[in-house]
């Protein structure tokens, strides 16, 4: 049952991430083109996997989503808005598909399930 609140959860952030990015009129062909670049910090798995699990779960924290969506308010930068939402939307849809934090035991070791 938890683990089914968990996608579900990332199903309604991913939402609502779509949703305010389509209300304030950001370009579609840009979060298209965005959507998976936070999956390049995978990358850092070619260091080591305790480095490649930190750089990986750093990125892929919806703590930085909301600080770059909050900096860009607050500071009244749209691009940094931008990328907070898509930044949400990419984590939201991989916690609806079941890709979770990393363990430094591996990439597939996720706080949701192995992969």
């Amino acid at each position: 049952m938890n683990r089914i609140l968990l996608h579900l959860e990332g199903a309604a952030i991913l939402i609502l991430c779509l949703y305010v990015y389509g209300v304030h009129g950001y370009s579609w062909l840009l979060f298209i083109i965005l959507l998976f670049t936070p999956d390049l910090s995978m990358l850092a798995y070619g260091w080591d996997k305790r480095i490649g699990a930190i750089v990986y779960n750093v990125v892929h924290t919806f703590t930085l989503a909301v600080l770059l969506c909050l900096l860009g308010i607050i500071f009244s930068i749209p691009w940094i808005i931008t990328a907070g939402l898509i930044l949400g939307a990419h984590i939201g849809m991989d916690r609806m598909c079941g890709f979770g934090l990393k363990y430094p035991s591996g990439f597939q070791d996720t706080h949701l399930q192995r992969v």
